[in-house]
């Protein structure tokens, strides 16, 4: 066995041991606080990683480096105090109740602090403060938090490798989370669909690339690996195209936040020291302010659907709807460059809904946009969402002449133990280059959709198939937005008489 496959399967061996420690306690019931607590550790022990690595390098060119971190609450000083030979000093480690004193009582509250005292929202200080503001220590025993600071600092974050190997653990945490059921869905998008829709969209360095609803930052880790290890790139990367990665290329805001904190460290493990994500409602933004300014070249996202929004954050859009999703859309439409690309997620309902403002989007898509791909992927793609979605690709600036559509058909059902594999995209990628009529897929020309309903209900023009069945609570939704449209209309008549 290879000393990176060793150190694979120790850190492997290691998440279980802490996942086994969190099971016992009372305040962690669920993959989400599992994750949100590896996460709070794996942070902090990535910092002090990061600072020593500092240190040394300055230290070799006769700087002295400046600590974010003060020596009382560094890592060393209170989560992993090592003796003169470096072993562990079980003498002066706190535990019991006079750890979780310390953690509550003075650690969050000094890292909650550095919000105040960061110079700007995108350096890693702010970041400390946002995250610690907004997470919670959930261990109520201090002997199980002490086991688990032990075994986080046995792990490495000072070289790439040990990064990525860690990267691909915690992901693997993220998917768990994303399988759990509940809400843990929202924070996790397949990742061989990501990639799809990146090969698609092809970003380049230099671009800028943006999700407003960023959740995991599953699209935006897998762009940075596409940028920076993919797409004939490597070690090939100048030093200013590699400074541009780091600074200047991925966006990001998310509202929730163990999304946020999760975001943070996926970025970090990935390789991107400071990521540019905002903790923020992404939708109370009134888009009639955006400036060019503002605006992104590639924009990638699976924004949460069936959610509501209430009656004040609508009125930041021109099409009023309570459909989270068709917010979204409204949102990165205009957040997008002329010429810019984009890849959104959405429910597939979308392409037929009959209530106004499904019709009014759709046709606002079409004609300010180039919406040349439709991906129409089959049930189980999402795992524990129980919807079926497809994925729009669309370009800023030309309006629609003619749509492109593939079946994703994978030829059995997916799940949790047959989920959707890169394999199961390979073709689709394929035809897409040249927007090929196979007997799952077909073009339809913009003249041929109905100007009324603007309809663009996926229909397989190549083969004969049954019209699927609807979900109730669609026709449920689309009934109450009806009656709505048809209330406005009526109130209309009655001012007019």
């Amino acid at each position: 066995m290879t000393n990176g496959e060793n150190r694979k399967k120790m850190f492997e061996q290691t998440f279980k041991r802490i996942d086994d420690v969190l099971w016992k306690e009372a305040g962690c019931a669920t993959e989400l606080d599992y994750t949100e607590q590896t996460s709070w550790m794996l942070f902090l022990k990535y910092l002090d990683d990061l600072e020593h690595e500092r240190a040394m390098q300055a230290e070799l060119v006769g700087k002295t480096y400046e600590y974010i971190i003060d020596t009382p609450h560094r890592w060393v000083s209170w989560a992993a105090p090592k003796r003169a030979d470096g072993s562990f000093d079980h003498d002066t480690a706190l535990t019991g109740d006079d750890l979780i004193e310390y953690v509550n009582g003075e650690l969050f509250p000094y890292l909650q602090g550095f919000k105040q005292r960061a110079t700007s929202p995108d350096t890693i200080e702010y970041k400390i403060g946002e995250i610690f503001g907004e997470i919670k220590n959930r261990f109520e025993s201090g002997y199980s938090l002490r086991d688990a600071l032990e075994l986080i600092d046995g792990l490495r974050f000072r070289s790439q490798k040990e990064k990525h190997e860690l990267s691909h653990l915690y992901e693997a945490k993220i998917k768990n989370m994303g399988n759990a059921g509940r809400n843990g869905g929202e924070y996790y998008t397949p990742r061989p669909l990501i990639r799809a829709i990146i090969e698609v969209i092809k970003p380049k360095i230099g671009e800028r690339i943006y999700d407003g609803a960023v959740g995991s930052a599953g699209f935006l880790c897998e762009a940075y690996d596409y940028l920076r290890h993919g797409s004939g790139n490597g070690s090939d990367l100048t030093t200013s195209q590699l400074k541009a990665l780091q600074t200047s290329t991925f966006y990001g805001k998310e509202k929730k936040s163990l999304a946020y904190v999760i975001a943070i460290m996926n970025m970090i493990l990935h390789g991107i020291e400071a990521p540019n994500i905002v903790h923020t409602n992404t939708l109370s933004e009134n888009i009639s302010d955006v400036q060019d300014k503002d605006r992104f070249d590639v924009i990638l996202a699976n924004p949460p659907f069936g959610g509501k929004e209430r009656k004040e954050v609508q009125q930041n859009f021109p099409i009023k709807t309570g459909e989270t999703a068709f917010l979204f859309l409204q949102h990165f439409i205009k957040y997008l460059k002329a010429g810019g690309r984009a890849g959104v997620v959405i429910k597939n309902t979308f392409l037929s809904n009959l209530d106004g403002a499904s019709r009014a989007l759709r046709q606002e898509l079409l004609e300010s946009c180039d919406l040349h791909t439709i991906l129409d992927c089959p049930s189980g793609t999402f795992l524990g969402a129980g919807v079926k979605t497809v994925v729009l690709f669309f370009k800023k600036g030309a309006s629609t002449r003619r749509v492109w559509y593939y079946q994703l058909d994978p030829g059995r059902s997916l799940g949790k133990t047959n989920a959707l594999s890169d394999d199961d995209l390979k073709e689709f990628i394929q035809l897409q280059a040249t927007f090929a009529d196979t007997d799952k897929s077909w073009s339809v020309d913009i003249s041929d959709v109905d100007r009324g309903t603007f309809d663009l209900s996926v229909k397989n023009l190549n083969k004969e198939e049954e019209p699927p069945l609807r979900d109730p609570e669609d026709i449920i939704a689309e009934m109450i937005a009806l009656d709505a449209d048809s209330a406005a209309i009526l109130e209309g008549i009655r001012r007019l008489l």
